[in-house]
């Protein structure tokens, strides 16, 4: 009976340490699942950040090309034409 009693205790306790250990590995998975949203938000705002300056970049990059740079000349005309083909068929829309 002593040695039945040895190992229905010695269960327990193994159960507790199992449970226990369970317990500390949820309270992590809890902690690492707070700190993946955390990254995850901070990558979409650092990438609307990057999408906002390479807009910004576009735009700088437009503007010293109309005020007459020079590496920039035939872009500049294929933006221009771009923009004036997009009149046109505002234009021809409006006039139907």
């Amino acid at each position: 009976m002593g040695n039945i009693t040895e190992i229905v205790d010695s269960l327990e306790n193994k159960m507790s340490k199992l449970l226990h250990k369970m317990e500390v590995l949820k309270q992590q998975n809890l902690k690492l699942e707070k700190e993946l949203t955390l990254s995850r938000k901070t990558l979409e705002e650092k990438e609307t950040v990057i999408i906002d300056w390479e807009e910004k970049y576009k735009a700088l990059k437009l503007a010293n090309a109309m005020l007459g740079s020079s590496e920039s000349k035939t872009e500049t005309k294929l933006k221009i034409n771009t923009l004036i083909r997009e009149i046109d068929s505002c234009i021809a829309q409006l006039s139907e």
